[in-house]
């Protein structure tokens, strides 16, 4: 019989509302029951207890890139690093690269997936099927057309999530209307595309758009773009990285209020440096370099970010204004919504309850995490907040 855990978390965020001295009854990955009985906990969490944060874009991390070490434990790695910042679910991704990588970066994800590794949603492949007018940092000789092996690994069953970002100017209708059919995510980045274009992806079943704003088609007095598309869709979600680097803060703005509720959620592009103390890694046959916290290619594109999720939350409510709640939900349930395929609605959702998952995470007051609960178990722990009992 699984042994229950009693957690006391002194102030909680369910993903809808705030309550006090709440406690969480944990058997096994699930909370089973919600409580105030405080008289016999297992451990006190101060601060705030919050939904864990999804993230759907992570090129590496713990001084790792998924495409250079395409391997199980490369994936452990990557997701300890995110860990420590919050992060409870992720995409793997994989930038640009021969078929070689992509179905070893597919096999250590079935693997993960098979031994119930925590942490692993899928995989993103951000590429190869791009525009070579905006590959930004992914290199031009691995760009090319969907080929019979992608056919084969864009069909397999063992991947949990699967979504993959392509430029629809670069890939004909019928062949987004049959990644779709086959349960891919299909989202439109690193493209060229006029707005007529963009559009009739989206008829073929496109779902979402990648890195919003970066690597893709601007706005014009006459031509909407990939962008302009993006953001009046009301069907569509969008990934954004807010990092102080990637995105103006105004633009942040434009398109939180232009999208509707849930039509934006954060992602990191998450590169080497995060969780780790390195300043530059080799990208393919370039190198990145780490300053200021921007991630510059010696070819002078920006390179990935070298922002967490946290950080990114923190961003949103310390420099935009936007409120705790909202923030933690742009990292928690609008990805989580994005992967189900749930509708954008205006009232929020309660993610921590009974039946629920018990994925979530122990803030400060400056909304640092100081814990890391992944399917019941603690992955990361901060001394200073929580106390045993």
């Amino acid at each position: 019989m699984t042994q229950q855990m009693r957690l006391h978390a002194q102030r909680l965020f369910d993903g809808q509302a705030y309550h006090t001295d709440q406690v969480l009854v944990i058997e096994g990955e699930e909370i089973i029951a919600i409580d105030q009985d405080i008289s016999q906990v297992d451990t006190v969490l101060s601060g705030l207890v919050a939904p864990g944060f999804v993230d759907l874009q992570v090129n590496g991390g713990g001084g790792v890139l998924f495409n250079a070490q395409p391997t199980l434990d490369s994936l452990k790695t990557i997701f300890a690093a995110h860990a420590r910042y919050g992060t409870t679910g992720l995409l793997p991704t994989v930038i640009t690269d021969d078929i070689d990588v992509m179905n070893r970066a597919a096999d250590a994800v079935a693997q993960g997936i098979r031994q119930n590794e925590p942490g692993i949603l899928g995989i993103h492949f951000e590429g190869p099927h791009i525009s070579t007018i905006k590959k930004g940092a992914h290199s031009q000789q691995h760009i090319r057309p969907i080929t019979d092996q992608e056919w084969t690994l864009f069909k397999r069953q063992d991947l949990g999530n699967i979504v993959v970002t392509l430029a629809p100017e670069v890939v004909p209708e019928g062949q987004i209307k049959e990644l779709v059919s086959l349960g891919v995510k299909v989202c439109i980045g690193h493209s060229n595309a006029d707005g007529i274009t963009t559009s009739k992806a989206i008829q073929c079943g496109a779902s979402g758009f990648t890195h919003l704003f970066n690597a893709m088609s601007p706005i014009s007095a006459r031509e909407p773009g990939v962008t302009g598309v993006a953001l009046t869709s009301e069907t569509t979600r969008c990934g954004l990285i807010v990092d102080g680097h990637h995105v103006d803060d105004l633009n942040i703005q434009l398109a939180l209020k232009t999208k509707p509720k849930g039509g934006i959620f954060l992602v990191t592009d998450a590169m080497p440096p995060v969780g780790s103390d390195a300043t530059e890694f080799d990208f393919f046959d370039r190198q990145v370099t780490v300053r200021d916290g921007r991630l510059t290619s010696t070819t002078g594109e920006l390179a990935g970010a070298a922002i967490d999720m946290a950080s990114s939350v923190r961003y949103c409510h310390f420099n935009l204004g936007i409120s705790v709640d909202e923030s933690i939900r742009l990292a928690s349930q609008y990805p989580k919504d994005y992967l189900s395929g749930s509708p954008m609605q205006t009232n929020p959702k309660v993610q921590l309850a009974p039946g629920k998952i018990a994925n979530f995470i122990q803030l400060d007051e400056k909304l640092v995490v100081q814990s890391t609960w992944v399917n019941g178990n603690k992955v990361f722990f901060q001394e200073t907040m929580a106390n045993e009992v």
